[in-house]
């Protein structure tokens, strides 16, 4: 019996109608061998032009719908699958999909990065300027975006039935560019050339209602409230491929637009923009990946935004519900729906006025519906950072659903009441309604109180989530507490990423690691061999050369691959501390000017990551670093011991070529603020060692490597808060003769002699502000651990012992646990696997 027949056999014993998917939808194996001229076909048939006069961009697209050719059936025969077996379902809703490149991505998920290796040698293609045509999808800004990125690739590997629900934003939050050092935000036009993933569904669409139209007024869109409207929510989907081929997932965007509309009355009278408004302002709702939250306008076209999303999501969920299922009590079994953050929170209300008012349920079993059917995720401590809607804004847009949010409210209130009798001040913490001059509805509380699970990222997370930040509803509500410490894919941050290393591990220990990555601690039993130490050594050697060939062709910077590289690549923000960074490295270049004789390892600074368009501090920040590296530079007798390098447009190709090379990873945040980072978990992965505070996931990857493997430094997040009544900067300038040369150097305008004053406002954040971060506090203990760690770095067996003792230990950090951890413990869904066809 051929192996195709067996498969047959197998599947028709066990489901009848399975094999009859099989063959309408490819049983055979999935093969791409370079010979079945898919790439030659797209090449020709999709520009119709000589093969010679077609550039890299062609030969992009025409590999990438080559590769989608070859995964579509496996794609149709995964959806189908799940709507046969009728399985419980995962849907992840996320305003943020940083999804990266995925050529690359695809072709090794698919297992075809030899065979593309062969045709790249037989037909003399060279791959690097292909790759480099795919831009990054902006999607997403930062570390929620790439962990639902990573979420999604796991999901699709353990074989789970789900789909990702976002926006398909036509421009990603900006393009940065540096001039004269200042952050300039451009516009991120990714998709001014058709995107080859995607696949639009327009028989699909979904019809949102809003209680607000729309109109040009003096150029601008302005609500018009009592008169509603409709939006159409059209889906794109993206293919998600697990890793092997066997899943293969579907990441859902929607985009808005209207019903074919066009005032022919105003357009014949001259007001060509009026006859167009409703489209334009249609267009617009998915325009732009965060727009500018600096006016109410852009707020409030972001609440719009997240109800779209919303709205088009669980209407899309509900069609596939009713497609085998009429009982809607049974809804808790058949979705789960994951909140990544309080962006999605409008769930809540949405998913009960569709079983109030479309469906007729009574209150209690909609209420019970809707709280078992969703999770929340909480990404943030910071008070700031939990959103807060103005209630004029629901009672505009959406009165229905704040009608449900004030009922809601009013039964919780009961509740809390009946609990904590007297307990007014309790009351107010914790209604889903802050009073005030304005008032605004907590959506964090809405996410908690509307769901069965509140999540934090990381385990100090979770408790201080717990026990601080929504303790009274936590106190409520003790038993929907729960901590998911996130996790990255390893396929794209150590298989795709650093082949070199990757293929050391492999070699080593086999390649069970990539979908099981603790088989990783395997290689704890090698900390002590020199001949892996060479290994290891030389795949970092490897990458920096790579990392360094990369960047001088993207950008024109200079990388000396002899130096330690030291990163700090995250979202500027004042709590991340990139500025208590830059003050390190302003004392080590003062004491390279006073005894230029000084043993100092030979250091590159690296800084990468943008800065929110309207935050003006850390835009400053970013212009120090320039300004900090440009003063080294010009200075002879530091410039060839330390160089420092701010990278621009810092993205998930960038990191890609970033992380396998670096030595050093900064993860400096001060304690009690950073809820997990991923960013650190890629690093430990890829044989970098940890710089940082005991802050997010870093304390748990130092339990798991051992802290002797680690440099922490500073205070802990318990003398962070007991020391705010205390706590005095001027003490540390007073007392310290480094801090306050260092300082004395920065509001002298010895980095800015062009510019007097411009860095004036970092004395009223370190000083006369009181240093809210505690960066001076932090300072000193920051030295003295970068001291050890350059003393280690002078011995190579020991500097390799500890960063293969980091690489065993990061097993915990992949992203496949993390989704385990919430299938299991969280959604109650198992594997739904499709029917084995095979890759090949």
């Amino acid at each position: 019996m051929s192996a195709k027949a067996a498969m047959e056999s197998r599947a028709t014993t066990a489901h009848p109608d399975v094999a009859q998917l099989m063959r309408q939808y490819g049983c055979g194996p999935i093969q791409f061998t370079g010979n079945d001229g898919l790439y030659e076909r797209h090449l020709l048939f999709d520009n119709v032009q000589d093969e010679e006069r077609m550039g890299a961009r062609e030969r992009f697209e025409a590999a990438a719908r080559s590769i989608r050719d070859v995964l579509s059936q496996r794609w149709v025969l995964t959806e189908k699958t799940y709507e046969h077996e009728n399985a419980k379902r995962v849907y992840y809703l996320s305003m943020e999909f940083l999804l990266g490149r995925s050529l690359s991505n695809n072709i090794t998920n698919l297992l075809f990065s030899r065979i593309a290796e062969q045709i790249e040698k037989e037909k003399k293609i060279d791959f690097f300027p292909i790759q480099e045509e795919e831009p990054d999808a902006g999607l997403g800004n930062g570390g929620l975006g790439r962990l639902a990125a990573c979420f999604l690739d796991s999901m699709a590997t353990l074989q789970l039935p789900a789909t990702g629900y976002g926006l398909r934003y036509e421009y990603g939050i900006f393009r940065q560019v540096i001039e004269d050092g200042w952050q300039k935000e451009q516009p991120d036009n990714w998709l001014r050339i058709p995107d080859p993933w995607e696949v639009i569904r327009p028989h699909e669409r979904v019809e949102i209602k809003l209680n607000c139209s729309f109109e040009l007024h003096d150029g601008m869109l302005r609500a018009v409230t009592g008169r509603p409207s409709f939006l159409y929510g059209i889906p794109f989907d993206r293919p998600i491929v697990g890793y092997g081929g066997k899943t293969i997932n579907t990441l859902r965007l929607w985009a808005a637009a209207t019903a074919d509309y066009f005032d022919f009355q105003k357009f014949s009278s001259g007001d060509f923009v009026g006859a167009l408004t409703e489209t334009l302002a249609a267009e617009s709702l998915t325009r732009v990946l965060y727009p500018d939250d600096s006016t109410s306008m852009g707020k409030a076209l972001r609440l719009v935004q997240e109800y779209f999303l919303v709205a088009c999501s669980l209407a899309d969920l509900v069609r596939r519900f009713r497609r085998n299922n009429s009982d809607w009590s049974t809804l808790p079994d058949k979705a789960a729906i994951q909140l990544n953050d309080t962006h999605p929170t409008l769930a809540v209300p949405e998913l009960m006025r569709i079983l109030l008012d479309d469906e007729h349920l009574e209150w209690e079993q909609a209420w019970d519906i809707t709280q078992r059917t969703l999770a929340y995720t909480n990404h943030t401590l910071l008070p700031e950072a939990l959103e807060k809607w103005p209630v004029e804004w629901f009672e505009a847009i959406m009165p229905r659903h704040l009608e449900i949010i004030y009922e809601i409210n009013r039964r919780f209130l009961g509740s809390v009441r009946e609990r904590f009798p007297g307990d007014e001040g309790r009351v107010g913490r914790v209604s889903l309604i802050e009073e005030g001059l304005k008032r605004n509805v907590r959506m964090a509380n809405l996410a908690i109180v509307g769901s069965h699970s509140t999540n934090g990222v990381a385990a100090i997370h979770s408790e201080l989530l717990r026990t601080v930040t929504v303790k009274d509803l936590a106190e409520m509500y003790p038993d929907r507490f729960n901590n998911k410490t996130n996790g990255v894919t390893p396929r794209r941050w150590l298989l795709l990423a650093n082949p070199a290393l990757s293929g050391a591990i492999t070699e080593a220990i086999g390649d069970a690691w990539i979908t099981d990555l603790s088989q990783l601690k395997k290689l704890s039993s090698l900390a002590d061999d020199k001949g892996f130490h060479k290994a290891f050594l030389k795949a970092k050697r490897d990458a920096k050369v790579q990392f360094a060939t990369w960047l001088k062709t993207t950008t024109g910077q200079i990388v000396d691959c002899d130096t330690i590289i030291d990163c700090q690549v995250k979202r500027i923000h004042e709590y991340k501390r990139q500025l208590l960074n830059a003050l390190r490295i302003v004392v080590l270049y003062n004491r390279l000017r006073e005894n230029p004789n000084l043993e100092m390892a030979h250091r590159t600074f690296i800084f990468a990551g943008k800065a929110a368009p309207a935050y003006r501090l850390a835009k400053l920040i970013i212009k120090f670093i320039n300004n900090l590296a440009g003063t080294i530079d010009g200075d002879p007798t530091v410039r060839e011991r330390i160089k420092v390098l701010f990278l621009p447009e810092y993205c998930v190709s960038m990191a890609e070529h970033l992380i396998p090379a670096t030595d050093i990873s900064n993860q400096i945040s001060t304690a009690g603020y950073e809820a997990s980072g991923t960013s650190n978990m890629k690093f430990m992965m890829n044989g970098a060692l940890t710089i940082g505070t005991r802050d997010g996931a870093t304390i748990e990857m130092a339990e798991e490597a051992g802290e002797e493997n680690f440099f922490l430094f500073g205070l802990t997040a318990e003398q962070v808060a007991d020391s705010r009544g205390w706590y005095n900067p001027w003490w540390h300038y007073q007392n310290d003769p480094e801090t306050r040369a260092a300082l004395n150097m920065i509001f002298s305008d010895y980095f800015s002699r062009n510019e007097p004053g411009v860095f004036e406002p970092l004395r009223e954040t370190l000083l006369t502000g009181g240093d809210h971060y505690m960066h001076l506090a932090d300072l000193n203990s920051y030295l003295d651990a970068d001291q050890q760690l350059c003393t280690l770095y002078s011995n190579p067996d020991a500097w390799a012992r500890k960063a293969i003792l980091n690489i065993a230990g990061s097993g915990k950090f992949s992203s496949d646990r993390t989704i385990t951890d919430y299938a299991t413990e969280i959604w109650k869904v198992g594997s739904c696997p499709i029917p084995e066809c095979g890759v090949k």
